[in-house]
């Protein structure tokens, strides 16, 4: 495999986006020619390697008028157009619509398409449109990359023979945290401000915990997704007089020196994929806290008891329970860090490249 095309909306601070960034970097530093197509420029975004090339492949000014069905037409067309022109070893497509369009886009090219799933099916592919476009469109895939088994387990029969399971990885800079013996009295917890992730339930959780906890403030870190949920947060905020010890941090751009000064971590999500902020938390050797949400990210990861903590979604009991355990229990606290830590062993991008670059050659071999 000389060359590899990743395709995905943009690359604003989101998990797919951070995923592709890494690792299309990191075949850029193997020499492999890297390019990125995208539909559109986002805020925010995630930083390329000077040799990776970044296509946009998205609508024209042109096309604003035109209508949805158009719009859709002209997404694929672009990318074909794209695929006929860089003519990439392989097609690598990241995310919902992007694994369709990767798919009719490529057609009856010589071209493998592999897709990647990047969030709990349920909700999201099981529309009656999705179930038309799957058993179209999934078969046509040279090979699908999952997060978890529970992801692969829902797209029978269509994506087990040449499917394989690859956890996301991470970012190397934050395995180099060494943190402090004495962090700061703070909860943290880092992700966009979303409904899915369920921040609303972190923000009422601590509200119980700093009746026992005075001392201690929450932080969360992320950029708004203007769904709302930043509005519900400052609402759940300003009832209960709490912001003296809520804080709302927005983006950040150095999270490894922010993260590490919590004391314990905490994520709230009601389903993910595989969950990039938790991930980076363990790597910075935090002793966390989260929801056994699906489809399964959390679960294949952490070790309930030994290096984290699982507990139902959506029960903020069982969250400030955690968290006070935590805060009480330095011993515990200290260990579980530790033994967080432990996940670089399989989740390095160096590790994650590995797995990445011998699945596509596989593909691209048949």
């Amino acid at each position: 495999m000389k060359s590899i095309a990743f395709h995905l909306n943009c690359l604003c601070q989101g998990g797919a986006e951070r995923v592709v960034s890494n690792l299309a970097n990191r075949f850029a530093q193997e020499g492999i020619k890297v390019y990125v197509a995208t539909e559109w420029y986002d805020e925010n975004e995630f930083e390329l390697d000077e040799r990776v090339t970044r296509v946009h492949v998205g609508l024209r000014s042109e096309d604003e008028k035109k209508s949805r069905v158009t719009k859709f037409l002209l997404r694929v067309k672009y990318l074909k157009e794209f695929v006929k022109e860089y003519q990439p070893d392989v097609l690598v497509a990241f995310a919902h619509r992007a694994n369709y369009r990767a798919l009719m886009a490529a057609g009856n090219s010589n071209i493998p398409v592999v897709i990647s799933v990047r969030i709990n099916p349920i909700g999201y592919y099981d529309a009656f449109s999705d179930k038309v476009q799957i058993k179209w469109l999934f078969p046509k895939a040279a090979g699908c990359v999952f997060q978890t088994q529970e992801q692969r387990d829902f797209f029978k029969p269509y994506l087990q023979d040449n499917s394989t399971i690859i956890m996301n990885p991470i970012n190397p800079k934050y395995f180099k945290v060494n943190r402090s013996d004495s962090p700061d009295k703070t909860v943290v917890h880092h992700a966009r401000l979303v409904d899915f992730k369920n921040q609303p339930m972190l923000v009422r959780a601590f509200l119980k915990v700093h009746k026992k906890h005075p001392d201690y403030d929450l932080k969360i870190y992320g950029p708004d997704s203007m769904d709302g949920t930043k509005e519900i947060l400052e609402k759940i905020i300003s009832d209960n007089n709490a912001d003296g010890f809520i804080h709302l941090m927005g983006p950040c751009d150095t999270l490894e020196i922010e993260i590490p000064k919590g004391e314990v971590y905490a994520y709230s999500s009601d389903y993910e994929g595989m969950p990039n902020s938790l991930l980076e938390a363990m790597a910075m050797g935090m002793p966390v806290v989260s929801t056994d949400c699906p489809c399964g990210g959390p679960k294949a990861v952490i070790r309930d008891g030994e290096n984290g903590f699982l507990i139902p979604v959506g029960d903020e009991d069982a969250l400030a329970d955690r968290i006070s355990r935590l805060i009480e229990d330095k011993e515990l606290s200290a260990r579980m860090g530790r033994r967080a830590k432990e996940i670089e062993q399989v989740a390095s991008l160096d590790a994650i490249y590995v797995q990445w670059k011998e699945y596509l050659d596989k593909v691209t071999q048949k």
